[in-house]
């Protein structure tokens, strides 16, 4: 018997529930309304963002908006994938270098 959890799978999304998104110069289709950072790992997105300093990869961590390692830029402001869930034609981009978060 399975545990129960307070986490919900993701489960594979009818092609009518996908979202046109791009990824820097990548286009992928992600289940629309989904958590935003979990929908990226899926769609096998990694890294999200390098860090300013040493340029060290960072993705998503704690999925609770509490790491800032799931920084992503849309629409040129830097945000936290995992606060947000997929909409239509996002254009989601790396932050960049030098900007954003001060990380080391």
């Amino acid at each position: 018997m399975k545990p129960a959890s307070s986490f919900r799978e993701l489960t594979p999304a009818p092609e009518s529930a996908l979202a046109d998104v791009r990824f820097g110069t990548r286009a992928v289709r992600l289940p629309l309304g989904e958590n935003l950072a979990a929908a990226l790992l899926l769609a096998g997105i990694m890294p999200f963002r390098l860090t300013p300093v040493s340029g060290a990869p960072r993705g998503p961590f704690c999925m609770m908006g509490a790491c800032f390692d799931c920084l992503v830029e849309i629409d040129g402001v830097t945000r936290q994938a995992c606060m947000l869930t997929v909409t239509e034609d996002m254009a989601i981009d790396m932050p960049a270098a030098g900007k954003g978060d001060g990380d080391a």
